[in-house]
């Protein structure tokens, strides 16, 4: 007969601090705060002079056995363990998370002192396991610098680069991370260290390390000069293009298209960006976030004239018309309307023709409100009244009820 299995939840208050395993030998510090010895041993005899929990400062490092404790979880452990036997059940203690936050502040230490491979690693578990672990170490003085500081050293092992930028995908979200991290990095005149260990993640990381990567560097482009920063790398942007062209994860891809729309914010990158094919690129798999960079990149000429002589583009556009989002119809009907009103392609607009564009206007026309959009569509349909031949627009005005003339 298999043998089953009991698991219970160990007390807290039975739990080592340090360890978070149930204590041997429990003893408390001046502060009050009880350890296993073994555990505590360690860290005083490490060179800390301050209680780890409270972070308060010795003024004796002396311990006391805590005999109460002790003999509490003495009583429980008697009480819980069954006595073995054939078809008595085994009695296990419930998994405890990774790692302590003590254990966490002494591997922030040794990440800043020595080889971090393996104390990222543990970090990273303890950061991963839990909302308020996370919450902790954002809170956590000098957390975020030391982690950003493996991104800027020289000769980490990729393995490393990809721990520490994990670390930073995670605590994205909280409260002042982004802030500090742009200020640590771009706000420094550190930037060039950082992005060579993005780039370098890019192109040798794994599939997810990658997505991770771009993420964290999309969330530093909070204002208009850490946007220029990150555009003025010349090896980020190729390797971000050549992402676009040879990888076919749908994630990657809207990650990179991200952060390519972010930092387009001069008419230099958007050129850049042009005269290497993103026009080309975008258009083989057309996706909302596509869209927004295409809207972008049409605000310039050079875009416009790239968008107009790219065959598939027009056509990808008009398909994705009324299966996109409200702000991804957006996008398509200002680079609609940016082709066929602004430069008057006629090759733009007998493409929106063929492809039942028209019919597609008519209806974001009726179901939107007063506003750009609406105005874009009226002027796209004026655009292309005369291009449209096998349907008569002129009887539009008249014989629809459901559409308001124009």
């Amino acid at each position: 007969m298999v043998k089953k299995e009991l698991y219970i939840t160990v007390p807290s208050v039975f739990r080592c601090p340090i360890s978070l395993d149930v204590m041997k030998s429990p003893v408390s510090l001046c502060t009050g705060v009880t350890y296993d010895r073994s555990s505590i041993q360690k860290w005083l005899e490490s060179g800390h002079d301050t209680c780890p929990t409270t972070m308060q400062v010795l003024p004796s490092k002396d311990f006391i056995p805590n005999l109460t404790l002790h003999r509490l979880i003495n009583l429980w452990i008697q009480s819980s363990t069954l006595r073995p036997g054939s078809n008595s059940p085994r009695l296990l203690l419930a998994t405890p998370p990774a790692i302590s936050e003590v254990q966490a502040k002494l591997l922030m230490e040794k990440v800043e002192r020595e080889r971090c491979d393996d104390s990222l690693s543990k970090v990273a578990e303890f950061v991963s396991c839990c909302e308020e672990n996370r919450k902790f170490v954002a809170r956590f003085d000098g957390f975020v610098e030391v982690i950003a500081g493996v991104l800027k050293r020289k000769c980490v092992e990729i393995k490393a680069l990809e721990t520490a930028v994990r670390i930073l995908d995670l605590i994205l979200s909280e409260n002042g991370v982004t802030e500090g991290l742009n200020k640590l990095i771009l706000k420094s005149n550190q930037e060039s260290k950082f992005l060579s260990a993005i780039v370098l993640i890019l192109q040798h990381g794994s599939l997810n390390s990658k997505i991770k990567s771009v993420r964290v560097l999309d969330s530093l482009a909070l204002d208009s000069e850490s946007k220029r920063r990150i555009s003025d790398s010349q090896d980020l942007i190729s390797i971000l293009l050549q992402l676009l062209k040879t990888n076919n994860n749908g994630s990657l891809n809207d990650a990179v298209t991200s952060i390519l729309t972010t930092i387009s914010i001069t008419r230099s990158i958007r050129s850049r960006l042009i005269e290497n094919g993103i026009v080309e690129i975008l258009s083989n798999s057309l996706t909302e976030k596509s869209l927004k960079l295409l809207a972008t990149l049409s605000t310039c000429s050079e875009g416009r004239s790239a968008i107009s002589s790219e065959p598939k583009c027009t056509a990808a556009i008009v398909e994705k018309l009324l299966k996109v989002s409200k702000r991804g119809t957006e996008d398509a009907v200002t680079v609609l309307w940016s082709t066929c009103c602004l430069n008057k392609e006629e090759k733009v607009k007998e493409a929106v023709v063929k492809g039942n564009g028209v019919t597609k206007i008519l209806v974001i026309m009726q179901r939107e409100g007063e506003g750009n959009v609406k105005m874009m569509c009226r002027d796209l349909v004026k655009a292309l009244r005369a291009v449209c031949k096998d349907w008569c627009l002129g009887s539009y005005e008249t014989k629809t009820t459901h559409i308001r003339p124009c």
